[in-house]
């Protein structure tokens, strides 16, 4: 154990020494959560107060009702610069039409192709519902008859969500970026500690000293694992503070992280972490240098980051929910929804989890018992 904690000490006191490089990941487990509340607030602002649709009305003297109605609902005509590429146009026979208890045209024009457009092409067409739902209603007391018979059934929809579990799509997306920084945090300590060795000419070296490959690779191991849960720790933390500056009672719900929440987060973390760890050094030591084994991991995270998607947007298949990430993921969704939490499948994830670093753990201990994998052959 004195071999494998100095061999632990030994990586650490490495990773320091070049902090840019290793220091790179826990970037990203401070910056997610401060941009991801940035973009939040404005998008909430946007959301509670709507900014004024500029459009290009014609003919709007045929229906000056029907632009007062969109006018009270921010919706302008204008001519000026700020104008958007959408035009309503108003039949001649409007009025006409209108007079005569007739359906009355009006033609909207846009590029429904184009993403910028599509929100406030939505608006507009909301808009012209609503006013055609009220000028319809009073065509019909105008005749004696009460709109209400036309609709036959009346649905009455009981939310029984509350405020902590509505804000639970916001928290999957924050669970999303948590479990992606474990694999994120290690992932350039893992590569210098592997690969960067090998070039360095200092993994031939270390390997004649008097420590075995198993100790070796534990060393390595564990070095990376702290560096991962240093970013899931990292990321809670900031998280946990930046997550109360956004107004999410603007939405009518809350979004909290509840020490509850953090421990729960943690525990699963462990065995994600060690996971990371072993799977990182395994595809390094496999690759050839250093850019190779940059490459290689970037194509690996795709993996995680897949089964972490599927979990998040409910789209994963019931076998996902017994494989590690996604089966772990949707425990936690469940636990921040207030639901019962899975615990056979967050069991089963996360056994599996820990099979799957041990397997990897033998086979990189393997691995370094090679002379092609310990130069580079």
């Amino acid at each position: 154990m004195k071999t494998i904690l100095a061999m632990v000490q030994k990586e650490l006191i490495d990773a320091m020494r070049d902090k840019r490089s290793v220091m790179a990941g826990l970037y990203y487990a401070i910056g997610t959560p401060i941009l991801m509340c940035g973009m939040f607030m404005v998008l909430i602002g946007q959301l509670s107060s709507p900014e004024d649709l500029n459009i290009k009305i014609s003919n709007a003297d045929n229906a000056p009702d029907l632009v007062r109605f969109l006018n009270n609902r921010g919706i302008t005509h204008t001519d000026d610069n700020d104008t958007k590429d959408i035009e309503l146009i108003i039949s001649a026979d409007y009025a006409v039409q209108m007079a005569a208890a007739k359906p009355a045209e009006v033609t909207l024009i846009a590029d429904n192709s184009n993403e910028k457009l599509q929100k406030s092409i939505r608006r507009v067409e909301m808009q012209l519902q609503a006013y055609s739902g009220e000028m319809g209603s009073l065509r019909l007391i105008a005749r004696g008859i009460n709109p209400a018979v036309v609709q036959p059934i009346k649905v009455i929809v009981e939310d029984q969500a509350t405020a902590d579990s509505k804000g639970g799509f916001i928290l999957g997306i924050a669970i999303f970026t948590m479990i992606y920084s474990v694999f994120i945090s290690g992932m350039n300590l893992a590569i210098d500690t592997s690969a960067g060795e090998r070039e360095r000419n200092s993994l031939a070296l270390l390997l004649s000293h008097p420590i075995s490959t198993r100790q070796l690779v534990l060393g390595k191991i564990i070095a990376v694992t702290c560096f991962a849960l240093l970013g899931l720790i990292l990321i809670l933390l900031v998280s946990k503070f930046a997550y109360t500056f956004v107004p999410w009672q603007q939405l009518g719900f809350s979004v909290t992280i509840s020490p509850d929440f953090m421990a729960l987060m943690l525990f699963i973390g462990i065995p994600l972490a060690i996971m990371a760890a072993t799977l990182q050094l395994f595809v390094s030591f496999m690759a050839k240098s250093f850019k190779e084994a940059q490459s290689y991991l970037t194509m690996v995270l795709f993996v995680p980051l897949a089964l972490s998607m599927a979990a998040s947007y409910n789209i994963a298949p019931d076998m996902l929910e017994w494989l590690p990430v996604s089966g772990q993921q949707q425990a936690l969704m469940a636990f921040i929804k207030g639901r019962e939490v899975p615990m056979l499948q967050l069991l089963v994830s996360s056994a599996a989890t820990i099979v799957i670093s041990i397997a990897l753990a033998l086979g990189l201990e393997k691995l370094l018992k090679s002379e092609k994998v310990v130069f580079g052959l």
